[in-house]
């Protein structure tokens, strides 16, 4: 029996598609959020979502760029004077290009190695793209919660292009 055998279940390629479809859908959440809740509702002491939308944009793009290009950059979840609905979402379409330019410069070998993200969170390179992905639909069901608790209709978790 050859066990040295490896079957890809996914393509490199339908998990960008894959992740872009969960950007896609918090894109959409984020402008549901009214501009003012955005940056300043909270429940129990949880951040606002704006500042949770910071965080992916401190992980997503650079992250990816990291891994792309082996320069290891500082983690960076604090985005200073962005205060408007507009300045977020603009980032985060930003964001969605750098993670599509780089992602088409990282050679297929490369998923499987170990790395070293931000110098600091050690894993595959698998591993640390579905980390920002699972962080991502994370503090996307943290914002559901708030868009409920407003009254607000969140956009289907299952809509995503």
């Amino acid at each position: 029996m050859n066990t040295n055998t490896t079957a890809q279940i996914i393509s490199t390629t339908e998990l960008l598609a894959h992740w872009q479809g969960h950007r896609s859908l918090t894109r959409r959440v984020i402008e549901a959020f009214p501009e003012k809740e955005l940056f300043e509702y909270s429940i129990g002491g949880m951040r606002t979502f704006s500042g949770m939308v910071m965080e992916l944009l401190g992980i997503g793009g650079p992250g990816i760029k990291e891994i792309a290009t082996g320069n290891i950059g500082e983690l960076n979840e604090h985005f200073e004077g962005i205060n408007t609905k507009e300045q977020l979402l603009q980032l985060w379409d930003e964001a969605s290009n750098i993670i599509n330019t780089y992602w088409e410069q990282i050679p297929e070998e490369k998923f499987g190695e170990e790395i070293t993200i931000f110098g600091q969170y050690k894993g595959s390179t698998w591993s640390t793209i579905f980390y920002f992905i699972d962080n991502e639909i994370h503090h996307r069901g943290e914002a559901y919660v708030y868009l409920r608790s407003m009254g607000i209709t969140p956009p289907f978790f299952y809509e995503r292009p």
